[in-house]
């Protein structure tokens, strides 16, 4: 029904080791009629007292070999018998195909994000570089040295990015209102 993925088997739970009595696509664990060794492919029979009171459904394993595999195992017990169903759906395949897809899927962060962080970092940068050209730190500037500062921002096409200004102004510690006035200051001054 879930074709060779799927491995299908009966444990006789009355004999020592639970030795498998048939199985099908036994590839899964790499079991065969006979075999004492449990889904893990281990024969410690640590775990011997827990399959034999209760059932367990849907649950993870992932064998030594690495395959991971969704198991169920259900007991049938009767006055003179004791046999388990065990269902193993290997679905390796399926871990490998789901990381693929992840991988794919994956993208660091939104291009608008990224271009904002872009104009932030330029910006950032076009400041630091007419603020050299000043040399002058910004607690010792005069209102002529914030002007010429502004002027070259100016010239540098800055301000047609959003929120340079406020940027600008919260650098020099000025109003946004002050930064306004000297670009249009340096605007008419454009003009004359």
């Amino acid at each position: 029904m879930f074709g060779s993925s799927c491995e299908t088997l009966i444990h006789d739970m009355s004999k020592p080791g639970h030795p498998v009595l048939a199985i099908y696509n036994g590839h899964v664990s790499g079991r065969q009629v006979g075999s004492t060794a449990d889904i893990y492919g281990l024969n410690d029979g640590n775990d011997e007292v827990f399959f034999t009171n209760r059932d367990y459904v849907d649950h993870l394993v992932v064998t030594s070999a690495g395959r991971h595999v969704k198991s169920s195992t259900f007991n049938y017990i009767g006055e003179d018998y004791h046999y388990a169903l065990g269902i193993n759906f290997d679905y390796t395949a399926i871990v490998s195909a789901s990381n693929l897809l992840m991988e794919l899927s994956h993208a660091g962060s939104d291009l608008q994000s990224a271009i904002k962080d872009d104009k932030v970092t330029y910006i950032n940068d076009l400041f630091d570089a007419c603020l050299a050209s000043i040399g002058k730190p910004i607690d010792r500037m005069k209102k002529a040295d914030r002007y010429r500062l502004v002027s070259l921002l100016y010239q540098k096409k800055a301000f047609n990015y959003q929120k340079s200004v406020l940027f600008v102004a919260e650098k020099l510690k000025v109003s946004r209102y002050t930064i306004y006035k000297y670009i249009n200051e340096i605007k008419e001054n454009e003009q004359i």
